[in-house]
């Protein structure tokens, strides 16, 4: 029994060396012949023979042989359970856990006692999101951590180092969203945004807004207040 145990754990330890030589001529491989290709954070197998992935720029997918004399992208699909292995990837790469969201980097708008809670990502400059603010305006008992992520150009970095600076961000930011209120002029530390578009980036937020749920329920884009209403109701559930 003692002889069987060390020849298995030889044979995984054998193949462990053996993945790791392959993803080592891989990486090679790739960065001798694709010089401009961004650095690799990872290489992985995948369920389909002779294919791994590639993991470049956060959360970039793509997908290689294995000598790494092909490059392959879209999405891999199973046909026996009819799943995108390559969405599923994304999600799991992409999942941000509500309670680990750095919130001292966000400020709170508050509706009634605000027990319900939900973060945010928005620009300033955001149609959807303005369009957003109205439907949270029907809600009641809600927490938002705004998240600013200025993607929209320089005119929303501006407005958002502004309502960062501002005495009351909150009110600031929902005399701008509702009211078409202009922030006012004002100076102080901004890392904050930055943080906020590397966490972003992390995380493949790329639009806005982005919801993100107390039960860690992620929504891209805007939604009515009644679809907004059951989430939050969802979220407290669990």
């Amino acid at each position: 029994m003692k002889t069987l145990k060390t020849l298995l754990l030889g044979l995984m330890a054998g193949l462990s060396l053996a993945a790791s030589a392959q993803e080592a001529s891989i990486r090679k491989n790739l960065a001798e012949r694709l010089p401009d290709m961004p650095a690799i954070e990872e290489i992985s197998k995948t369920p389909f023979p002779g294919l791994w992935e590639v993991r470049v720029s956060g959360n970039r997918l793509f997908y290689t042989d294995d000598s790494g004399s092909y490059v392959m992208l879209g999405p891999i699909i199973d046909t026996k359970t009819r799943t995108n292995i390559t969405e599923e990837r994304l999600e799991k790469l992409n999942a941000v856990a509500f309670k680990d969201l750095p919130f001292k980097d966000a400020f709170k708008i508050v509706k009634g006692k605000g027990t319900r809670q939900v973060a945010a990502f928005e620009d300033p400059n955001c149609g959807y999101c303005k369009k957003l603010h109205q439907e949270m305006a029907k809600l009641d008992d809600v927490t938002v951590h705004i998240f600013l992520i200025p993607v929209l150009g320089p005119d929303s970095l501006e407005k958002s180092r502004r309502i960062w600076c501002a005495k009351d961000r909150a009110r600031t930011y929902s005399n701008w969203m509702l009211n078409q209120q202009p922030p006012e002029p004002a100076q102080c530390d901004t890392t904050a945004i930055e943080r906020n578009g590397r966490l972003a980036a992390r995380h493949g937020i790329n639009g806005t807004p982005t919801l993100i749920f107390a039960n860690d329920t992620r929504v891209p884009g805007y939604i009515p207040a009644e679809r907004f209403e059951a989430m939050l109701k969802e979220a407290r559930a669990r």
